[in-house]
């Protein structure tokens, strides 16, 4: 049965050989048998055309049958041979012989426990690639070199399957992305970067490359999901998002501020009203806590100046009020309120409480800090900020010992709500309580002035409140 096959076989292949001579080239597709290309100095199929086409059929007939088994078939043990003989022999018969190649070794090494033999494996799919940049460097259907996205899948097998030649690796992947630029394939700026931290860490090269390395990768995936989300292609712009997210963890280690601060630096002198580059200055250093040195501040109200928006004032007003500069802050918070972002905009109206705190304004913080409890319910810190406006300003609220301690029951009934609806915040809030419970009127005083534990009692300040009455213990 098997020599019927394969007699079949050897007809088909001399009769598309005879085709093809009366043919100038074929274009591939997911099934094609051949891809011809011109190369001077070399035959299209070799010295024997007969005998390359004929391997050309029986490799691809038993390749077929492994991909058709879900790459199970024993089938794949009948490729090696004439695949081998074609590679040697016609290396401008079919494109194909480098696509499929590469799949079959990648099989074998990945088969193979012999450490020698997988090491001359892996030779042979780097030689794959090597070939076929030689034989088809550019690509069937455009015209346009495609030595850059060769380079990229074989540095990317070589980070796989050679972690010792991670020299070799970094080399092949830089190549490919200078070649390719803000075309590279996400995968292959993973793997790059991913080299790049090797080779530092091996001390081949500097670890500020690191950094270099960093902010080129992430503006050709900047570059890309613009272009993704301009053209309404969503999943793919997903994709590269992804892509960006993983390097951003892989970074995230070896980004220093100092590093951060020295590179941005340099950039922002070079082009300090570039808007994209200031985004990335103010995102990068916010992310990583890098906001102490002075060019996060004059990045952040340069952004804010040539482009101003909720975002933007947020990022300034919170570096004011860290530097305690509250007055100046309070307009760019009140800005960050108006956010679209719900997330930012309940983080806007924390900070600004916090702020109008700081400058004795009591009834708007407050305020503030209630438009927050609206937009996030489950955040206790809130609550926090409330109960201190109380508690700061209890001996305000009275004009005796009695009335001068009842806003500590206020306070500490908002330090067991900011508990209740936020456990995260149950330590800070139950220091505050025992803080403050110390200062509860004492039962005597309670009894002195007609009242008794347990009570409701109202307390009317610049607030009103309804609480319980309760003695110091």
């Amino acid at each position: 049965m098997k020599t019927k096959v394969i007699n079949k076989m050897l007809i088909l292949a001399v009769l598309i050989l005879t085709a093809s001579m009366q043919a100038a080239a074929f274009s591939p597709n997911n099934d094609n048998e051949f891809i011809f290309q011109e190369k001077k100095d070399l035959p299209k199929y070799g010295e024997d055309s007969v005998t390359c086409v004929i391997n050309i059929s029986l490799y691809r007939e038993f390749y077929k049958q492994w991909k058709a088994s879900d790459y199970t078939s024993q089938s794949i043990n009948e490729v090696h041979k004439p695949w081998r003989w074609v590679f040697n022999n016609c290396p401008m018969g079919s494109e194909n012989i480098y696509v499929d190649g590469v799949n079959v070794m990648q099989y074998r090494i990945e088969k193979e426990k012999d450490a020698s033999k997988k090491e001359k494996l892996i030779d042979t799919l780097m030689m794959i690639y090597d070939q076929r940049i030689e034989y088809f460097p550019d690509h069937y259907r455009t015209g346009q070199s495609q030595v850059g996205t060769i380079l990229g899948r074989k540095g990317i097998d070589l980070y796989t399957y050679a972690p010792n030649r991670y020299e070799e690796t970094y080399n092949t992947l830089k190549k490919s992305l200078e070649l390719d630029g803000n075309s590279t394939d996400g995968s292959v700026l993973i793997y790059y970067f991913r080299s790049v931290i090797k080779m530092a860490k091996k001390a081949k090269i500097d670890s500020t490359e690191i950094v270099d390395a960093y902010d080129r990768v992430i503006d050709i995936l900047d570059f890309n999901i613009k272009g993704l989300e301009a053209s309404g292609d969503d999943r793919w712009a997903e994709i590269y998002k992804n892509f960006k997210g993983n390097i951003d963890a892989t970074f995230e280690p070896f980004a220093t501020c100092e590093d951060l601060v020295k590179l941005f630096s340099k950039k922002y002198k070079a082009n300090p009203n570039d808007i994209n580059l200031l985004s990335k200055i103010t995102s990068n250093l916010d992310k990583r806590n890098c906001t102490d040195d002075p060019l996060y501040l004059n990045a952040s109200e340069k952004l804010h100046k040539l482009q101003p928006s909720p975002e933007s004032a947020y990022l300034i007003g919170r570096l004011l009020l860290k530097e305690e500069e509250y007055n100046k802050a309070i307009p760019y918070l009140e800005e960050s309120t108006k956010s679209e972002d719900l997330e930012r905009a309940h983080s806007a109206y924390k900070l600004l409480a916090e702020v109008l705190r700081a400058t004795k304004n009591y009834p708007r913080s407050r305020q503030m800090a209630l438009k927050a409890i609206e937009l996030n319910p489950n955040d206790g810190s809130p609550y926090i900020t409330i109960g201190d406006l109380y508690a700061s300003s209890a001996k305000q609220c009275g004009d005796n010992e009695f009335t001068s301690r009842v806003a500590y029951w206020a306070a500490i009934d908002k330090y067991e709500q900011a508990k209740r609806v936020d456990p995260s915040v149950a330590e800070t809030a139950n220091k505050r309580i025992a803080d403050y419970r110390v200062y509860f009127p004492s039962l005597e005083t309670i009894f002195f002035y007609d009242y008794k534990e347990g009570d409701t009692y109202t307390v009317e300040c610049w607030f009103t409140e309804r609480t319980t009455i309760r003695a110091a213990r």
